[in-house]
């Protein structure tokens, strides 16, 4: 099979660029993706989260694991990533978080030329169909359906009133003109028609509305085994399906777009990485490139719970599931409710210093108990807290356990390697656990599931014993011009033609926020990049490795 492009991967990213780069029918295209459809129940119900996210069993989810962490005491984090059409956006809580516009500045000055605020914003626009319409910040006629939370529960507006107890000012859209502050977060949900309520993963935005496009090749339950390259130039992917080998092949380029943990690892399998890396598995080196795999970062996330005294929040004990069972039906009725939920109602963006510019911790409120990703089980009734640190020093990598290409990568966050994330992190959790503690939440707040004693010691070591990812690995991939990056600022592969990276992995660094947003939006502007490739293609007259200007 030859098609124009073979796009590995079709998580958030995979899914935009297979509909952008099939909106002109004489352009073929490939998409292969390891999981399934992506349109199943749990994927739709955004409620049953809560069933695909510990990976028990592994529905739609990779359900990986890093590597034992110092910094962590030793134990080995846990880490969900999608698989099926969609990805991550498949098993997410919904939440529509760009990150701070000063972000985007940072990797342009970094090096990333072209991925500036002002530039990658008509992009966000383009992707955003915002139910509030249209204005100077969002989009409202794109694909991505955005929508304002139908019916919070009650304690996520107590959360709220907490916040502002303790001087967090409230604020109705993060994405807004100011980033600080508590309040609802914005989902990715259907607003309106007959799916309303439903999840809007980017599969279900980009991907299910133009399946039957006859230049749109969809290929699920197959996977990339490596890329085949005819010397530095890839050619296509190798992958593996029903037990058979089949070779894409692309005429024009490759596209990797399998995530922050596997686009690293499928270059390595194919000989492109890190030599010494490369070589300790057996694999030829084809393109010595030492960033690959390299620049990890993730956002570490420390969880406080309580049960709650009040029944209005989500519990597995008896009256509990029948509570969900009838959100369920109500939500099937309405689009509304419960089962609507994303679990995750209530935000809040603040600073660890008041002299800091910028907020640099993040509260994710939920309206359940989460424990150890759902894997531990708790039968009563309570609420969560989370706070992450929203740019960590620490690095990590990803890496192989093996040339095998069904055998996991080798994921190592280093969490905490860093001495100066510990004090803020810990910052952060002495103001959750203010908010936590205040007057507003007392109708609901019950015995604290993990007290300690209070002292810096104990909460030190709670961190150290109960602290996992928040599921927003980036970084290993990244966009440089420096003998460390992978990809240039066009997305391209440095020394290996007719090869992009587009994803999460080409971040230079990690965002003020959620990742899902921000990798949607990468991947709206590298279809235009692409695009511009094949313009100049056509009409030699224009400069392809001139980056397009903002809106182009």
């Amino acid at each position: 099979m030859e098609v124009d492009y073979v796009i590995v991967g079709g998580g958030s990213a995979g899914c935009v660029l297979a509909n952008r780069l099939s909106e002109n029918p004489e352009t073929t295209v490939c998409l292969i993706e390891a999981g399934g459809s992506g349109r199943d129940f749990l994927v739709r119900a955004p409620a049953m989260v809560a069933m695909m996210i510990s990976g028990r069993p592994k529905i739609n989810n990779w359900a990986l694991w890093t590597t034992p962490q110092p910094g962590l005491n030793g134990r080995r984090g846990f880490q969900p990533r999608g698989r099926g059409l969609g990805g991550s956006s498949a098993i997410n809580a919904m939440l529509y978080v760009r990150g701070h516009p000063s972000d985007y500045d940072a990797w342009a000055e970094a090096g990333a030329e072209g991925w500036d605020w002002q530039a990658v914003l008509p992009y966000f626009l383009r992707a955003e169909g915002n139910a509030r319409g249209f204005s100077a910040l969002h989009g409202a006629d794109g694909p991505l359906q955005v929508s304002d939370q139908r019916r919070p529960a009650p304690i996520t507006r107590a959360f709220i009133e907490a916040c502002a107890e303790n001087q967090i000012a409230v604020n109705d859209d993060f994405n807004g003109p100011v980033q600080e502050g508590a309040g609802l977060f914005q989902v990715t949900q259907f607003h309106s028609g007959p799916r309303k309520g439903q999840r809007c993963s980017a599969a279900a935005a980009y991907v299910h509305p133009v399946m039957s496009r006859p230049n749109l090749t969809v290929i699920t339950h197959a996977r990339a085994e490596r890329l085949t390259l005819e010397g530095k130039r890839a050619s296509g992917v190798m992958i593996r399906r029903r037990g058979r080998r089949q070779h894409i092949r692309a005429r024009y380029e490759v596209i990797v777009s399998a995530g922050a943990f596997g686009s690293p690892q499928l270059l390595m399998l194919s000989g492109i990485g890190p030599a010494d890396e490369l070589r300790t598995h057996g694999i030829a080196v084809v393109h010595d490139l030492p960033g690959v795999g390299q620049n990890l970062q993730d956002h570490l996330d420390y969880i406080i719970t309580y049960a709650s005294r009040r029944a209005d929040v989500v519990g597995l004990n008896p009256a509990g599931l029948m509570r969900l069972t009838r959100a369920g039906l109500d939500w099937r009725r309405t689009g509304e409710g419960l089962f609507a939920s994303p679990m995750a109602e209530g935000c809040a963006f603040l600073r660890s210093d008041p002299a800091l510019g910028k907020p640099d911790l993040q509260f994710h409120f939920v309206i359940g108990i989460v424990d150890q990703h759902m894997r531990k089980l708790h039968m009563t009734n309570g609420y969560s807290c989370h706070v992450c640190l929203l740019r960590p020093q620490s690095r990590g990598s990803v890496g192989l356990q093996s040339g095998n290409p069904a055998a996991a990568p080798r994921i190592d966050p280093a969490y905490l390697s860093d001495p100066r994330d510990l004090p803020a992190l810990m910052r952060g959790a002495r103001i959750m656990e203010s908010v936590l503690e205040s007057p507003a939440l007392t109708p609901w707040r019950g015995r604290r599931l993990y007290p300690h004693d209070g002292s810096d010691k104990a909460l030190e070591a709670d961190i150290r014993a109960r602290a996992d990812t928040i599921y927003h690995p980036v970084g290993t991939c990244r966009i440089g011009q420096d003998a460390m990056a992978v990809t240039d600022p066009n997305l391209r592969v440095h020394g290996v033609e007719g090869l992009r990276v587009v994803d999460a992995s080409v971040m230079p660094s990690l965002i003020g926020g959620n990742t899902n947003a921000p990798t949607i939006m990468i991947a709206e502007r590298a279809a235009d990049l692409i695009l511009a490739s094949a313009d100049a293609r056509r009409s030699p007259l224009r400069n392809a490795d001139m980056p397009l200007a903002a809106g182009q």
